[in-house]
């Protein structure tokens, strides 16, 4: 066995405050897990394990004088939005060029798959 393998490697163990500590940060608005899991130099998945479980517990310490309630961990519940079709009002324009001759075709983006339709009849 390579002497690089000898020992192998530990995993570290974290305190119920580190745990709680990370898991309040990232119910701060504006905050992902990924930035708070690399303040706190952990893995991003680790944290994310800790959130689930934060929320299975009913409440969590986050020092001796406060507890969030799981159920403050999960958040606000998913809401369906309908978003209405981007507008584009960018053209779709082809130059096609033979010896001194120039041809310039301007498309609505909008009309993109009639477009193709289109230049796909003309190689033919």
């Amino acid at each position: 066995m390579p002497a690089a393998f000898v020992g192998g490697r530990r995993r570290r163990r974290h305190s119920d405050e580190f745990k709680a500590s990370a898991v309040a940060a990232c119910q701060q608005p504006g905050i992902s897990m990924a930035a708070v899991a690399m303040a706190h130099g952990i893995n991003a998945n680790l944290l994310r394990r800790w959130v689930r479980e934060g929320e299975m517990q009913p409440n969590v310490a986050v020092d001796d004088k406060h507890s969030v309630d799981a159920a403050a961990l999960a958040g606000p519940a998913f809401v369906p939005m309908t978003v209405p079709p981007a507008v584009s009002t960018a053209d779709i324009r082809i130059e096609l060029r033979r010896g001194a001759m120039s041809v310039v075709v301007t498309w609505p983006a909008s009309a993109a798959t009639e477009c193709a339709a289109w230049i796909r009849e003309l190689l033919r």
